[in-house]
């Protein structure tokens, strides 16, 4: 029988996940003759087949695929007759076609490596480099593409006989594993102490001895390095405090195993998950009274109820971890705001003023990158990314999104800055630089953006969108890119980007109905030149339209208010002399006389709702001078989910029960405080009571517009609580949309600005 000779054509994560050996496995299998190749559009295969076992063989791979690929797009045809002998795997061709691939985030060690790891018998045995097609590296290493070891940082490696064996044999679970290494071609680890190199460090016990000695440790992992210490040591903690100037913003830990994280915590399903996911997150986790590993939390965490656990998520962690058997703080290689440290002559030139003792190794990294944050909420267990990066960034899978073919880049934000870029209809949005008002993070951002238009080999933007505010950094770089390339410019709000990302986020670009769009944030320039942040737009027939946003006060001393809650207090009720009694202590009397003066001449007005939420922290609860970002809305959220969880609350107990809003809405909500404070009510309730109103608030505004679709973004909804609320008193009278995948601070901001330019009619 001549059978037919048929193309399959399969785009996606299908580079670095183990894709090729997959096939050649499953067409041995169903004794099919051929061959597999990857190119710079994905994987290419052809086979002798007939039509039917064609399509069967096609529909076989896509319902099976490795535990890392995935497909978003695949075709089949017919093509002029060949002959094949056997099933084989080619070499990697580029074609000399732009690449067209979508880059696999790097990953946590998986089940099999982990195994081989804890296996005396074999020779991976406690081997800290130990990765296979599943796991490792791959963002962060990869030079140029496709995805080949030569295209790697692993390019200078010379594998041993045997690891090019498994290299080269396709059944095997290391074959075309571009990470693939063994102690007989290891990855190298130096130490430098004291000043000094010691090459080939293999001592692993020694760190476990510093360690246990109160030393500060600085270990170079997939992203960057990261600072350790033993976490139950208050004085180490506090030395590495000081010398990282971070005073008081919670440190993520790392845990030995989840068992372990129970006895310290209440784990869910879904946030146990996502700390064994390939991402491996580092996710909020609420504390118990108790805690049994004995952690120094009140230096960790600084009196808030979550920590920030993760656990090892590479083979030299997993050792680490698994001989010392306690938690170790795990935090940013860098100087407070800063981008996290990857080269390792940046860490013996920056580090050693804070660490002990660095550990490097000889494995490049070129792609910086912090670990991710996670937190879902307690009672809808809704999922809030805080930080999108090690093991999430930079690739965005949605395919029921339309774009159009043009080369697209959008600048992003400033304090969460990360950028975004189209690139041959495929998304990329960059990981966490940091905040772009720092030099490093500048740098970090420039680089990152470099590397991704040479590995894509991009040539020209087509066009480029920035924020409004002209200062950010990130609007400067759009606009001297938009020069360089003569691309289309466009400017979008601030807020408008929130919605914007949210809405592309549940592909509800193209649907009939209205949506509420409620963005509530800390600061952006709005477009008549106030500064926005309570907003209410309306979204119809691919437009946008601000409707409704929180009552307008004074904006003074531009970041000072940002930075001391105090100031917003007072901008926020100075007309109230009633007021006066709870504020006037939190300044002297020559800031008070300025700063009343400041709020009769000021002309510009902010909306903030995160200025707000600073305002009732200060008060209620004295928070008045921030010792990190949003550390007043981080606590009065903690005080009010004491009371909120522990108490049946309805919409009785708002403070706009049985009422329209009122259109001094500001001024009333805080004389109802003023109110319960004089009668001496709990100030845990009053802050419950405080989110319960603003919860409120929302329904009245979408009752009055008539929108049954709301879709929430901003910073402020990070807020756990205050989205549970959402669910509590929403679910049943709305259909609610939050971010899945994108963060609502502002790393989403370029998600949304690349929606906003290829949103189609």
């Amino acid at each position: 029988m001549v059978l037919d000779t048929y193309h399959i054509h399969i785009k996606g994560i299908v580079q670095g996940v183990g894709f090729r050996p997959f096939v050649y496995k499953n067409a041995i299998e169903h004794s099919l003759n051929g061959w597999v190749k990857n190119t710079n559009d994905g994987v290419h295969i052809r086979i002798n087949a007939t039509k039917e076992s064609a399509n069967k063989f096609l529909n076989y791979l896509l319902n099976d695929l490795p535990p890392l690929a995935i497909v978003t797009d695949s075709k089949i045809h017919k093509v002029k007759a060949e002959h094949f002998l056997d099933f084989h795997i080619i070499h990697s061709d580029d074609d000399n076609v732009k690449p067209n691939l979508l880059i696999r985030p790097d990953v946590a060690i998986c089940k099999d490596c982990n195994s081989e790891l804890e296996d005396i018998n074999n020779r991976r045995y406690q081997y800290p480099f130990i990765t296979c097609t599943n796991c490792g590296p791959r963002y962060s290493i990869i030079t140029k593409l496709p995805y080949d070891r030569p295209n790697t940082t692993m390019a200078n490696f010379t594998m041993c006989k045997t690891c090019q064996t498994e290299y080269n044999n396709p059944l095997e679970r290391r074959h075309f594993s571009q990470t693939n290494s063994c102690p007989d071609c290891k990855i190298e680890m130096q130490l430098f102490e004291n000043g000094q190199f010691q090459e080939n460090f293999d001592d692993l016990s020694y760190i476990l001895s510093l360690w246990n000695k109160g030393k500060i440790v600085a270990i170079k992992g997939i992203g960057g390095y990261l600072l350790t210490c033993d976490a139950t040591k208050p004085e180490t903690i506090n030395i590495l405090r000081k010398r990282k100037r971070r005073p008081k913003k919670p440190f993520a830990l790392m845990y030995p195993s989840v068992e372990m994280i129970q006895n310290d915590v209440f784990l869910s399903e879904n946030e146990q998950e996502e700390l064994i996911s390939v991402s491996a997150s580092i996710v909020l986790l609420q504390a118990k009274n108790q805690i049994k590993s004995k952690i120094a939390l009140n230096e960790i965490n600084s009196n808030l109820s979550r920590i920030g656990i993760m656990l090892p998520y590479t083979p030299l962690y997993k050792i680490l971890l698994n001989q010392f058997n306690k938690p170790i703080i795990a935090t940013s290689g860098n100087i407070s705001n800063s981008s996290i440290i990857y080269s390792d002559e940046k860490a013996v030139e920056e580090l050693s003023k804070i660490a002990d003792v660095i550990v490097m190794n000889n494995r490049e990294i070129v792609v910086p990158q912090d670990d991710s944050v996670v937190q879902f909420t307690n009672t809808h267990q809704q999922k809030i990314v805080l930080r999108r990066s090690r093991g999430k960034a930079p690739t965005y899978i949605n395919p029921d999104i339309s774009l159009d073919d043009k080369t697209s880049f959008a600048g992003g934000s400033m304090l969460k800055s990360t950028f975004g870029l189209i690139n041959k209809e495929n998304i990329y949005i960059s990981q966490y630089l940091g905040n772009t008002e720092v030099l490093e993070a500048q740098a970090s951002y420039e680089d990152t953006f470099s590397h991704l238009v040479n590995i894509f080999q991009i040539e020209k933007i087509d066009q480029i969108v920035i924020d409004k505010h002209p200062d950010y950094y990130a609007s400067r770089f759009g606009m001297e890119l938009a020069k360089k390339h003569q691309s289309k410019l466009s400017v979008l709000q601030h807020h408008k980007a929130h919605f914007y990302s949210v809405l592309g986020e549940n592909n509800l670009l193209n649907i009939n109905e209205p949506i509420l769009g409620v963005i509530w944030d800390g600061t952006g320039l709005g477009d008549d030149g106030m500064i926005w942040g309570g907003e209410f737009f309306k979204y119809s027939n691919h437009k946008m339209k601000r409707i409704f946003h929180l009552e307008e006060f004074e904006f003074i001393v531009a970041d000072k208010m940002v930075k001391e809650p105090r100031i917003s207090a007072l901008a926020v009720s100075h007309k109230i002399k009633e007021m006066d009694r709870y504020l006037k202590n939190k300044f002297t009397n020559i800031e008070w006389n300025i700063y009343q003066k400041l709020l009769q001449n000021t002309k510009l007005k902010t909306t903030s709702m995160g200025r707000l939420f600073d305002a009732v922290s200060s008060i209620l609860f004295d928070y008045d001078i921030h010792e990190f970002e949003a550390e007043a809305s981080m606590r009065i959220e903690q005080k009010a989910a004491d009371y909120y969880y522990s108490n049946k609350m309805t919409l009785d107990d708002s403070y706009l029960m049985n009422k329209d809003i009122p259109d001094n809405f500001l001024i009333y909500l805080i004389k109802s405080i003023l109110n319960d404070l004089d009668r001496n009510q709990d100030r845990k309730l009053i802050a419950a009571k405080f989110h319960l109103s603003l919860v409120d608030y929302i329904i009245k505004i979408a009752n009055k517009y008539e929108f049954k679709k709301l879709a929430f973004s901003g910073g402020v909804f990070q807020n756990a609580l205050l989205v549970d609320i959402i669910f509590d008193l929403m679910r049943d009278d709305f259909e609610l949309y939050f971010h899945k995948d994108f963060s609502p601070n502002d790393e989403g901001i370029p998600f949304g600005q690349l929606v906003f330019i290829n949103n189609k009619v």
